[in-house]
């Protein structure tokens, strides 16, 4: 098994769609997906995000980093959730991510989480976070 990150990646156009549609439904088919997920065994994490006009960006690209208020970037840049899944292969996060109850023209990027074990096991950091991982239950 192996996890995947799915990305969710809006659009102006789709943006403006989930906005006007009812919270309620919205809710309703998200909820459903979500509950398919936990039956399948395959749910690690699921969030989606606050409005990025509510957030801020770091920039690093000079000596001092810069920090903006939002919003920030072009609709296209930003991403307004996620789902970890846990799955054989990149394949079944595919057909998770078909699945998934999504505005037309919104997309969702899948990338592979790579795990603790991929690290060489003898570097300090490592093992400092294992022991964290560890001692938080999350190995």
């Amino acid at each position: 098994m192996a996890k995947y990150m799915l990305i969710m990646r809006n659009t102006d156009d789709s943006l403006k769609t989930m906005t006007e549609t009812p919270f309620e439904d919205m809710l309703e088919s998200v909820g459903r997906f979500n509950d398919e997920l936990i039956k399948a065994g395959v749910l690690v994490a699921a969030e989606g995000l606050d409005d990025p006009s509510t957030g801020v960006v770091v920039d690093y690209s000079s000596e001092t980093p810069a920090v903006t208020d939002g919003p920030y970037g072009e609709t296209k840049e930003l991403f307004g959730g996620f789902y970890i899944l846990d799955v054989a292969s990149q394949e079944e996060a595919v057909e998770w991510a078909k699945r998934m109850p999504a505005i037309p023209g919104s997309k969702a990027e899948i990338r592979r989480v790579p795990g603790i074990d991929e690290f060489p096991q003898d570097n300090e950091w490592i093992i400092r976070e294992r022991q964290w991982r560890e001692r938080t239950g999350q190995l």
